[in-house]
Formats: structure tokens, sequence, C-alpha cells
């Protein structure tokens, strides 16, 4: 099993369902039913599970693990963060990214100027948004920038291997 830091909190195991050790998904992936596409689960008890059969149920969708046999065994595992190891994700078409590679990156404007490091990655609903915590005596006395995530308007290259974000911005906005 890998470290705990390589793990991405996909959704979260909800109350039990029933006794027969079915219990409810809160699902993070952008479809719900999509959690169901990666196995097996780390729970946050550090062990291994899978899913031996899952369904929609109204609103929700719930779930029977394997040796997951009572509503007891039901109980022990309710509340724990369901995660998977960073390899289970699909691979990304060119010019796509995970946010959490993104996260650590040095950001530069296409005039040279550090605007500081992306701290994290967020969507607003109208577009992705990167949250940059600026160096410590940066120059127009900011302390974070908000950038919006839009290639080729704002974010000219994204360099995975030097970890640096090219963005064509004003570092006094």
């Amino acid at each position: 099993m890998s470290q705990a830091s390589d793990n991405l909190v996909i959704g979260k195991i909800g109350a039990p369902h029933g006794v027969k050790g079915w219990v409810k998904i809160n699902t993070y992936t952008n479809v719900p039913e999509g959690i169901f596409e990666y196995s097996p689960w780390i729970l946050g008890d550090e062990k291994e599970y899978r899913v031996d059969q899952w369904r929609p149920h109204g609103k929700v969708l719930v779930a029977k693990l394997v040796n997951i046999e009572t509503r007891d065994d039901a109980e022990r595992i309710k509340n724990l963060d369901i995660r998977i190891t960073a390899d289970q994700l699909p691979e990304l078409e060119e010019g796509e990214f995970y946010w959490r590679e993104l996260t650590g990156m040095q950001v530069v404007t296409t005039q040279g100027y550090d605007l500081g490091v992306v701290k994290d990655v967020f969507n607003t609903g109208a577009n992705d948004v990167i949250q940059v915590k600026a160096n410590a005596k940066d120059a127009f006395g900011q302390k974070e920038r908000l950038l919006p995530f839009d290639l080729d308007e704002v974010v000219q290259t994204v360099d995975k291997v030097g970890r640096i974000i090219t963005v064509d911005w004003d570092p006094g906005f």
C-alpha cells in the first residue's frame, strides 16, 4: 500500500443502511456513480475494501462492501474517508491537469515577476481559480492573489517538470 500522502479522498462512508452491512456513500466525484469505478478503496482505518454491490437508493447511493456483513460492521466504518491511490487516476490528455499537480507550483508573470506559490485550486462555477500565496516581501504588498485558471487567456504555460506556471497577469492586481 502506498503512503497516505499519495492517497486522494474521493468520498466518505455514510450511515448504515439496513441490517446487512450496507452503507450510504457520500461521493466527491464529478459523476456520483463514478466512485465505484475505483477499487480498492482505502478507508480511514487504513484497510483496503472492495465494493461487492452498489445501487442508487432515492437520491443517495448505497453500497455493500466485502466483509462488512452486519449493521455493527457498518457502524464501525461510518464517517471514514474513502481514499484511492494516485496511480488509480486515469491518464490525462495533453494540456490537462489534476488540481493536486498544480499545488506548490511557482507562479511567474510573462515579464518574469514571481507572484508566489499555488496554495489551492478551486472552482467558482464560472471557472477554476488558483489561489497564489505571495512571497513574504511582495513588492505590491499582496499576501495572496486569486487568478482564473484560464488557459491561453491568463495561464500561458504549465511546466510540470519545472513546476512553474507562467501567467499573463498584472502583479499589482
